[in-house]
């Protein structure tokens, strides 16, 4: 239950139904929301001169107990180092023009998901 694909450019990705040797397909989809979200954030924190050293995102999905057993719930927690508290503002409005306008990724899931997102400083 192995499968191998690629875009038109860039490498091949593994992904296991079995979660074995690569993320399943479900896994898969949490890893490129939280990724895009990132990205984000951090272009909206270099154009607004933020300093940012690092950047750490958790996310995890609920899912519906029958099938399709598809998401009903994500909630995503980054952890931004290198803002200073004076920038907080700044911050929470990344991940707002993220969620609102920017990730395609989230803006392509069906829209009755419920989603949480936090971010710290850290």
């Amino acid at each position: 239950m192995e499968y191998s694909g690629a875009a038109e450019t860039g490498p091949a990705v593994l992904m296991d139904g079995k979660s074995a040797s690569g993320p399943g397909p479900m896994d898969s989809l949490l890893l490129a929301l939280a990724g895009c979200i990132a990205i984000d954030i951090q272009v909206i924190l270099e154009r607004s001169r933020v300093p940012m050293t690092g950047l750490e995102a958790e996310i995890v999905g609920e899912r519906a107990p029958s099938h399709p057993k598809r998401y009903t719930r994500i909630r995503m927690v980054y952890r931004v180092e290198g803002p200073l508290e004076e920038h907080q503002a700044k911050l929470e409005r990344a991940v707002d023009l993220s969620r609102e306008t920017f990730c395609s990724v989230l803006h392509s899931l069906h829209p009755d998901i419920e989603f949480v997102t936090e971010v710290h400083r850290i």
